[in-house]
């Protein structure tokens, strides 16, 4: 990639649409954190748990995810956490933001759930030059039932959270499991997303879109199993949230330059990159776009359509999404 294309990536305008907040948490803050509210960690040094940023498949992953979230405890940690990676994203020319929160990991400890969400909308509202909203995301491992009593928890801060997202291990745990909470979800007004087509099949993708009728595809890399499903994506014009780094480091793609975010691309479909969780897949937005636009033979027209997709996928109203579209224009005529 010449310095050029590079210079242009970086510095382009952008939203995040794929970013679970726990997931941003660095080992340093992590131990910050743990010294802050006396908790013990399993690891000696900051060094030690980086060095355990080693994962074989996405179960790996979670394992230390959730042990890292167990620092999370007061409404200041969840405001430091996402505080810092706001001020991260701004750094990368994002200029809007779609958080992912997993209330579960925390609630389980009993972390009260006004704490989790007031912490973290607190910091969107405070942050400068960027906007941000929240996703509140079942854990798919856990029971339908679990999903039901975590929204009845949530939904007395129902202003300040836009949407409902399905994450976690994706194997054995197909869309279907929470079809009832996610019809209660739709009769609330709030927007559907959910992880599919990452770990799990294509079909995962097809039941995401029939019977949660969710508005985005989180991952979705593996549509293109299936020439009638990726059609269909296509004409539909379905957002795809990859992240890329994300999917070398947990083995969906043995190196970036087998990435098919190129095919997606040339196959019509609404691709956007994102971090997912930047502090254990080796990077936020720009380097997600450095190491794709590195291996893979993408120009300066696919980083504008990746900028542009972005905005066009996200949840805001129209005039809103005029006004980054027209900034995203001049920024292009300007480079």
């Amino acid at each position: 990639m010449d310095a050029n294309l590079a210079h242009i990536i970086k510095s382009m305008p952008k939203a995040e649409l794929h970013m679970h907040i726990e997931g941003s948490l660095e080992p340093e803050l992590i131990f910050a954190l743990a010294e802050r509210n006396k908790v013990s960690l399993a690891y000696d040094s900051v060094e030690a748990l980086r060095a355990a940023y080693a994962f074989t498949d996405l179960q790996s992953f979670l394992d230390i995810y959730y042990a890292g979230a167990s620092v999370l405890l007061t409404e200041q940690d969840f405001y430091d956490m996402t505080a810092a990676y706001l001020a991260r994203a701004k750094a990368d020319h994002v200029r809007h933001t779609e958080l992912f929160f997993d209330p579960q990991t925390h609630t389980a400890r009993g972390v009260p759930m006004a704490t989790v969400i007031n912490g973290i909308h607190r910091a969107c509202q405070e942050a400068e030059g960027i906007s941000a909203t929240l996703i509140l995301c079942f854990l798919r491992h856990l029971s339908e039932e679990d999903a039901f009593a975590t929204l009845e928890q949530a939904l007395p801060l129902r202003d300040k959270f836009i949407g409902i997202g399905l994450d976690s291990s994706e194997r054995g745990h197909p869309p279907e499991k929470f079809a009832r909470v996610f019809a209660r979800c739709k009769e609330l007004g709030l927007h559907l997303v959910a992880h599919a087509g990452e770990e799990g099949p294509p079909a995962y993708i097809t039941t995401a879109l029939d019977l949660l009728q969710v508005e985005r595809i989180d991952h979705g890399v593996r549509c293109l199993e299936d020439a009638a499903l990726t059609e269909r994506l296509a004409h539909e014009k379905m957002p795809l949230t990859v992240c890329p780094l994300s999917n070398i480091k947990l083995r969906v793609f043995d190196k970036m330059s087998e990435h098919n975010l190129l095919h997606l691309l040339d196959a019509g479909l609404v691709v956007t990159i994102n971090s997912d969780d930047p502090a254990y897949f080796g990077g936020y937005m720009n380097d997600n776009f450095v190491a794709t636009f590195d291996a893979l033979p993408l120009t300066r027209e696919h980083a504008k359509q990746l900028a542009k997709n972005s905005f066009d996928a996200a949840f805001l109203d129209s005039a809103t999404k005029e006004k980054y579209l027209d900034e995203l224009d001049a920024y292009f005529a300007a480079h």
